[in-house]
C-alpha cells in the first residue's frame, strides 16, 4: 500500500511539473455563469482572491477578478468601475468597453490559463456576459522597498544605486544606463507553481548571437515547481556543477551590470530578487572591484595588484606557514626560528591541528556575526576573535605566530570582492592546508598544481576561464594586469566573437599643446 501511494505521489508530481491543468487551457464560453463557476473552482479556498460582480450601465452582467493586495484598488474603482457603472449610448462590446476604461495598459483575455497569469500578476481581468474572452486591466500594485546602495558592493566614488526585488524596476534601471534601442529585454517565465518571471538583457550587435541563443536554450530546459532567487537558475545552467568557483557572477549594482553588457554578456534578471546574473565570467573578472574604474587608473592598477596578492595569501597563507613550521625550518631565519620555538615550546599540538583548529573558530566567529543582528554582529565577531585568540595563546592550545597568520589570513580573504569567489578559497583552504601537513611545500605545490589544472579546464558558457591569461590574448591584458587609462581602452574584451570590436576612436590621449595648436 505504501508503495502504491508514494507511485501515485511521483506520478501526480510529475504530472504537476510536466503536464499542464487542461480545463485552464480551454478558451472562455460566451456564458458569463460557467465561466465564473470554473474560476471560483480553480481560485477555491482563496481569500484574497475577490470576485466583483457587476452591471455595466444597468443592462449587460460582468465581473472583475483581482487579488487583494497586488492590485491597485483605488485607480480600479476610479478608471474602471465608475465608467462602466454609468449609462452610455454604445453598445456593451469589448471594443466599446475598453474605449470607454481610462486605462493605457489594456489587452485582450482568450484562455482561462491566459486569466490566470494576468490576475497572479495583479492586473484585474474583467469578464462580462455574451463575450468569449475578457480583458486584462494593467493595474498591478507591488510594495517595493526603495532604491538604495548594496551593502555588499559599496563604493567610494561612483552611482549608489542597487537593484532591487522588482524586475520592472530592475529593467528600468538598466535602461537608465543603457538608453539605446539595441538594449534588448526578453520575457519568459519559470516555476510551474511559483510562475516567475524571467528577464535576458542583452545589447544586439555586441553580444553574440549564439551566446543569446545558448542563454535562452538553457533557462527553457529547466523545469522546476518554484523559482524563488536568480542562485536556482545559476545551478541549473553553469558549465559544471560540480566546481567549487561560481562561473556566473552576480551583482546588485546596475553600473556593473551595464558595463558587462556593454563588453558583450548576457544579463539574467530574476524578478523576486536583487541580484542579477552575469555570464559568461572569467576568474580575473571575479577579483574585479567597481572601485577600480571609479579611481584613477594609477590607483586602480596598484589596488588590483594588492587584491590579487592578498587573494593568494588567503588560499596558500596558513599552508606555507604549516609546511616551513613543520617540515622546512631551515627556511626560517635563526632569530626569527629561535623565537617561534619559543613561542611553540608549551603547545602540545602539531601545526596543522593549530591551524585547523583556529581556521574553523575562525570561520566559526564569521558565521556568527553574520547570522547575528547587525547591530551586535560585528562586535560579536571582533572581540570574539581577540578574546578567544588571546585566552587559546595564554592556555598554550596554539602559539603566537599562529594567531597572526590566521588573522592576517582572514583580513586577505576579506578582500575578494565577490563573495562567491571568496567562499571558495575558504573552503579549498582547509585541504591545503592538510596537504601542507602531510607532505610538506611540495604537498602545496600538488595541490596549486590540482587548483591550476581544474581552473583551466573550466569554463563558463564555453568561454576558458582563465582568459584571457590561458589562452594568452595580449590585447585583453590592459584590463586583467592592469587597469588601463579610458583613452587606451579602444577595443571590447570579446570572449565568444567578434562583433561591434571597437568601443571608442584611437588618439583620445589628453593633449593641451595639441588643442592649443588646432586653435
Amino acid at each position: 500500500m505504501n508503495r502504491l501511494l508514494r507511485s501515485d505521489r511521483q506520478q501526480s508530481a510529475n504530472a504537476g511539473l510536466q503536464d499542464k491543468d487542461p480545463k485552464t487551457q480551454t478558451g472562455f464560453s460566451e456564458h458569463l455563469d460557467e465561466n465564473l463557476q470554473l474560476l471560483q473552482s480553480i481560485y477555491a479556498n482563496c481569500s484574497d482572491v475577490i470576485f466583483h460582480d457587476f452591471f455595466i450601465g444597468d443592462q449587460t452582467k460582468a465581473v472583475l477578478i483581482y487579488i487583494e493586495g497586488l492590485t491597485h484598488v483605488e485607480e480600479v474603482d476610479q478608471h474602471v468601475l465608475a465608467p462602466l457603472q454609468q449609462e452610455f449610448p454604445l453598445e456593451h462590446t469589448l471594443s466599446n468597453i475598453r474605449k470607454k476604461i481610462a486605462v493605457s495598459s489594456i489587452k485582450p483575455v482568450k484562455t482561462v490559463a491566459d486569466a490566470i497569469e494576468e490576475i497572479s500578476g495583479g492586473n484585474p481581468v474583467l469578464l462580462m456576459d455574451r463575450e468569449g474572452q475578457g480583458l486584462s486591466v494593467g493595474l498591478s500594485k507591488w510594495d517595493k522597498r526603495s532604491i538604495e546602495e548594496p551593502t555588499a558592493e559599496s563604493v567610494l566614488r561612483g552611482p549608489r544605486e542597487g537593484f532591487i526585488e522588482s524586475l520592472r524596476t530592475n529593467t528600468t534601471l538598466l535602461r537608465r544606463k543603457v538608453r539605446s534601442p539595441n538594449l534588448k529585454i526578453k520575457a519568459m517565465n519559470i516555476g510551474t507553481y511559483s510562475v516567475t518571471p524571467i528577464a535576458i538583457a542583452y545589447i544586439e550587435g555586441i553580444a553574440a548571437p549564439a551566446l543569446v541563443e545558448e542563454m535562452m536554450s538553457r533557462l527553457r530546459r529547466i523545469e522546476i515547481d518554484g523559482m524563488l532567487a536568480s542562485v536556482y537558475i545559476e545551478e541549473f545552467i553553469e558549465d559544471n556543477p560540480y566546481s567549487p568557483f561560481p562561473q556566473l557572477l552576480s551583482t546588485e549594482r546596475p553600473d556593473v551590470a551595464s558595463a558587462y553588457l556593454l563588453e558583450g554578456h548576457v544579463a539574467v534578471l530574476v524578478d523576486g530578487t536583487p541580484s542579477v546574473l552575469v555570464a559568461p565570467v572569467t576568474f580575473l573578472s571575479m577579483l574585479q572591484s567597481p572601485e577600480d574604474y571609479y579611481e584613477r587608473y594609477v590607483v586602480g592598477t596598484a589596488i588590483r595588484w594588492l587584491r590579487y596578492l592578498f587573494f593568494s595569501i588567503s588560499l596558500l597563507g596558513p599552508s606555507i606557514y604549516v609546511a616551513v613550521i613543520t617540515f622546512h625550518q631551515e627556511m626560517i631565519p635563526p632569530s626569527l626560528l629561535l623565537t617561534m620555538v619559543k613561542s611553540r615550546e608549551q603547545v602540545p599540538f602539531p601545526a596543522i591541528a593549530e591551524a585547523l583548529l583556529m581556521e574553523s573558530m575562525f570561520e566559526a566567529l564569521r558565521e556568527a556575526g553574520a547570522r547575528l543582528p547587525k547591530q551586535i554582529g560585528t562586535a560579536v565577531s571582533i572581540v570574539g576573535a581577540l578574546v578567544i585568540g588571546q585566552a587559546a595563546i595564554a592556555a598554550g592550545i596554539v602559539s603566537a605566530p599562529m594567531v597572526m597568520v590566521v588573522a592576517i589570513t582572514g583580513i586577505a580573504s576579506f578582500m575578494a570582492p565577490r563573495f562567491t569567489v571568496g567562499i571558495a578559497v575558504r573552503l579549498l583552504r582547509f585541504p591545503m592546508m592538510f596537504l601542507a601537513g602531510f607532505l610538506g611545500v611540495l604537498g602545496v605545490i600538488l595541490g596549486v598544481i590540482v587548483i591550476l589544472n581544474h581552473l583551466l579546464t573550466l569554463r563558463s558558457f564555453g568561454v576558458p576561464y582563465l582568459s584571457p591569461l590561458a589562452p594568452l590574448k595580449g590585447r585583453d591584458l590592459k584590463d586583467v594586469l592592469w587597469r588601463a587609462p579610458r583613452w587606451m581602452m579602444n577595443t571590447r574584451q570579446h570572449l565568444t566573437g567578434e562583433w561591434n570590436e571597437y568601443r571608442q576612436p584611437p588618439g583620445q590621449r589628453p593633449n593641451p599643446a595639441k588643442g592649443d595648436e588646432e586653435g
